[in-house]
């Protein structure tokens, strides 16, 4: 549903309050308590041009292992270790390197919008090598680049293990995935993005879903709430925003003011169901035309068991020998007729589906079989 309300012109007083703080107080007392009515906040269905995550990514070292690192086998992380120890002041014989307590690892992070110099960011520590375990490592100063080969981040720390391996010469077994760990606040911003609010006052918001039903809602409510013509529709998944003359001074509170209004959004209907895992999630629009469906299951039940036959007593030939036997049950149930009216919801095709009794893989087969019909109104998804 599209919130709307009418703005009246009122004349300014004579004490000295700016007309924008007026504007805010009216737009935070009305529309922040809408926040547990029906809807998303346009922050949760768009994202403005321009500011977005980073990818960053490093090679590094991980020491510290307990003989879970790379084998000596693996060449890179001898040269590495080599490369290090020299750039250090050392020099060794690098055929004598030994890196059980040592792995090669690459290093990913997101560089989140607007983060300065100095600020803290999660990464990601991979294995690239043939390392049995992480666990207990910790993580060399590493330096994380970017997609223009400049340093961005520096990343360092102990790493924290989701999963544990341990194992013998002839059986090992695994918890989790011990291959791959994490270093919260692992890494420090040493390069900033440069990103300022366009001097022209024009933003732009983005869909993560496109659609035109959506984006007109959306629309109607940001200029219903700041006033006709600041927003408009370019496409079916982005907004433009003028930035208000009452704002111009402060624009980070107009953005905000913007995320914050609550938007309907709508959707295709979609039928989403997993064969693997007998998963089933139906959208609300979804609507079948008059169907009827009958659905029987055929069972076969099969018994193994064993029969002995014993020589009699005091026989002096013969010996004791196991039968096997095998049992076969067919059984058909019967199968009823369901009929679905045209324009059936949602919860209308869940009764009537649980009315005859069937499994979640029925109900998949089911929907198949009216999507090829004809019958139903939704896309099927089948994952």
């Amino acid at each position: 549903m599209t919130m709307t309300t009418t703005r009246k012109q009122k004349q300014r007083p004579d004490f000295a309050i700016p007309f924008s703080f007026c504007l805010l107080a009216f737009f935070l007392a009305f529309f922040l308590p809408a926040a547990d009515a029906f809807g998303a906040r346009i922050k949760d269905l768009t994202e403005m041009q321009g500011v977005r995550n980073n990818q960053l990514v490093g090679y590094g070292l991980v020491v510290g292992l307990n003989d879970t690192g790379d084998s000596s086998n693996n060449g890179i992380t001898m040269l590495t270790v080599a490369n290090m120890m020299e750039h250090m002041g050392m020099t060794i014989d690098r055929d004598a390197v030994d890196v059980d307590n040592v792995a090669a690892v690459m290093i990913t992070a997101d560089l989140p919008p607007f983060a300065r110099t100095g600020t803290k960011i999660d990464v990601v520590v991979s294995s690239i090598g043939d390392a049995d375990s992480l666990f207990g490592g910790v993580l060399l100063q590493t330096p994380l680049i970017g997609p223009d080969n400049q340093v961005y981040a520096v990343a360092q720390g102990a790493l924290v293990v989701g999963g544990m391996g341990a194992g013998g010469a002839g059986a090992r077994v695994e918890k989790n995935h011990p291959t791959v760990g994490r270093v919260p606040n692992g890494a420090l911003v040493e390069r900033e993005v440069g990103f300022t609010l366009p001097a022209d006052g024009k933003y732009e918001y983005h869909l993560r879903d496109a659609d035109f039903t959506t984006l007109s809602r959306m629309v109607d409510t940001v200029n219903n709430t700041f006033g006709s013509g600041v927003a408009r529709a370019v496409d079916s998944a982005t907004m433009e925003v003028r930035l208000p003359e009452d704002f111009r001074n402060n624009p980070v509170r107009f953005l905000s003011g913007i995320e914050n209004l609550q938007v309907n959004p709508d959707a295709r209907a979609r039928i989403v169901v997993n064969e693997r895992t007998g998963t089933i999630v139906m959208g609300s629009s979804v609507r079948l035309s008059t169907v009827a469906v009958a659905h029987g299951n055929i069972r076969l039940t099969v018994k193994e068991s064993a029969l002995v036959s014993q020589p009699h007593p005091f026989s002096e030939l013969g010996e004791t020998v196991v039968i096997p036997d095998t049992a076969l049950e067919f059984e058909e149930e019967d199968a009823s007729f369901v009929v679905m009216e045209e324009g059936v919801s949602v919860g209308d095709v869940a009764a009537a589906l649980n009315a005859i009794g069937v499994s979640p893989r029925d109900v998949i087969t089911i929907f198949e079989a009216i999507k090829a019909a004809g019958a139903m109104r939704a896309e099927l998804v089948i994952m």
